[in-house]
């Protein structure tokens, strides 16, 4: 049984979602909305630690089309941190439409419920899981 853990990456708040590979169900676990991107990375190194993932999941925003924005840049840039820094395998997941789907209340955070929709769709894709 592998833990995988899934991330929906933002400027203020990063998403975190986590399952396995034998139930291959997502659930939304944490939100991350340290002040500086060494405080963020400091709460991720803690969250790698204690799930000890065989690879992190990291939606891929795109525009509607499929046209790349500097959100896109930013998420593999984010992808590649994960990767370099603790050396974890990373896989990309369009995120297109992940938080759209997700009914919300005004001023309600749902960074980790889109984490844990863009870790479902990598479990129910059939390709590389």
């Amino acid at each position: 049984m592998e833990t995988v853990l899934g991330f929906d990456f933002g400027l203020k708040r990063i998403g975190v979602a986590v399952g396995n590979s034998v139930v291959r169900q997502a659930q939304p676990l944490t939100i991350i909305a340290a002040p500086t991107n060494d405080a963020k990375f400091a709460a991720i190194a803690t969250l790698l630690k204690e799930w000890q993932p065989a690879r992190c999941i990291v939606g891929l925003p795109r525009h509607p089309d499929g046209a790349e924005h500097e959100m896109t840049v930013r998420c593999r840039r984010f992808a590649h941190q994960l990767q370099g820094r603790y050396g974890v395998a990373t896989v990309l997941v369009d995120e297109r439409y992940s938080s759209a789907v997700i009914p919300q209340k005004r001023g309600e955070a749902i960074d980790a419920q889109a984490a844990a929709i863009i870790l479902q769709q990598y479990f129910d894709e059939p390709a590389e899981s």
